[in-house]
């Protein structure tokens, strides 16, 4: 299906240019592979990535002052965002609302894994356990 969203004569381009940055070292140990900050390539949001084989593993509580957005790129995933909670799987998207706690963990069997894309320039974080 073709779109067709808006005349793209009407955007000026900023000046930035291209831009890359690793994520993850796909060798590296532990369940957090890696985070890339907006500012470091001229983006407006910073994206991290997380995985674990081990059911009931995830973040502890923690909150953003701004959107978070979690893609669940493999496995399973209970997720605890405020008084909600949210079962998701490959394929899913879950919004952590700015302001509201949130964390997740591994529903099993096998590896979670996510990339959680942080409406932000910079990763802000304040751990609430």
């Amino acid at each position: 299906m073709a779109r067709s969203d808006f005349d793209p004569a009407s955007v000026e381009p900023d000046g930035r240019s291209p831009a890359l940055a690793r994520l993850f070292d796909p060798g590296a140990e532990g369940p957090w592979r890696g985070s890339v900050d907006g500012l470091a390539v001229g983006g407006a949001v910073t994206v991290l990535t997380y995985g674990t084989d081990a059911p009931g593993a995830g973040p502890r509580l923690h909150v953003h002052p701004y959107d978070e957005t979690f893609i669940v790129i493999q496995g399973r995933a209970r997720f605890f965002v405020g008084a909600t909670t949210i079962d998701a799987a490959a394929g899913d998207i879950v919004l952590g609302p700015a302001g509201v706690p949130h964390r997740f963990e591994n529903l099993g069997p096998g590896r979670l894994q996510t990339i959680d894309i942080h409406h932000s320039p910079r990763w802000i974080q304040t751990d609430l356990d």
